[in-house]
């Protein structure tokens, strides 16, 4: 059974060769490209234009590639209107926090270091593959949003927890909207900054964390609901 697409961007001949066979192996159709400027001709070809005729589900993209890098092609997913919600695992050898954020903002779901242990990043696979499922169904039924105990209803702008109200500021609400429909994805400061900016009042990554301890406080007993992604961000656990 074909488990979904993945293109993968690797220009290093071993590590696209170990990926292919591995993912192939767990049920996945791969296709290697291993030039950036290249998988942006591949993504941007008509689909009856290429060689592989099914949609692409997850890219797994080198960060630095001959050509484009991996960045650009990252943010070009993003900005495309076909791939714009499409999952997007990036693979480096850049490891410094500064770097990974770089990746986020850029758009990419999940980042890993290499060297690699190739089953956690056969998992990681199939936790966005997971989570595209999810974010396709909470697209189609966006109104209520539920995570274990907590629910989402933006048609009342409210967020409870176990049928009970909670109290939110507007940042605060705007945090839980952007957490709840993106369940397990890590979200940089500076996407969160963006999220919440709202007309003249300055928005610093420092105020995110003051808003995180406000919202956490509220939760109670379902504060650990909220992860701190040190150095990077924070994210919503999708497994409660």
């Amino acid at each position: 059974m074909n488990k979904g697409h993945i293109l993968v961007v690797e220009d290093e001949r071993d590590i696209s060769d170990l990926l292919k066979l591995q993912l192939t192996t767990s049920g996945y159709e791969v296709t290697v490209v291993d030039h950036g400027t290249k998988a942006l001709e591949f993504i941007q070809a008509p689909l009856s234009e290429r060689v592989v005729k099914n949609p692409i589900g997850l890219y797994i993209l080198d960060r630095m590639l001959p050509g484009t890098d991996g960045l650009e092609i990252c943010k070009f997913l993003r900005m495309y209107k076909e791939t714009k919600d499409q999952p997007i695992l990036m693979v480096t050898a850049l490891t410094k926090p500064e770097q990974i954020v770089e990746g986020l903002d850029a758009g990419a779901d999940d980042y890993i270091n290499k060297p690699f242990d190739i089953n956690v990043l056969t998992a990681r696979v199939r936790s966005l593959f997971r989570r595209s499922v999810q974010r396709s169904h909470t697209a189609v039924n966006s109104d209520v949003i539920k995570l274990g105990a907590l629910e989402l209803d933006t048609t009342q702008c409210q967020v409870s927890l176990d049928h009970k109200q909670i109290d939110l500021t507007l940042s605060e609400y705007k945090l839980m909207v952007a957490f709840m429909h993106q369940p397990g994805k890590v979200l940089t400061r500076n996407q969160l900054v963006e999220f919440i900016q709202d007309g003249p009042v300055h928005v610093t990554d420092r105020t995110i964390d003051t808003h995180i301890f406000g919202l956490r406080k509220k939760l109670g007993s379902a504060s650990e609901v909220i992860e701190t992604i040190r150095g990077i961000g924070y994210r919503v656990k999708n497994d409660i």
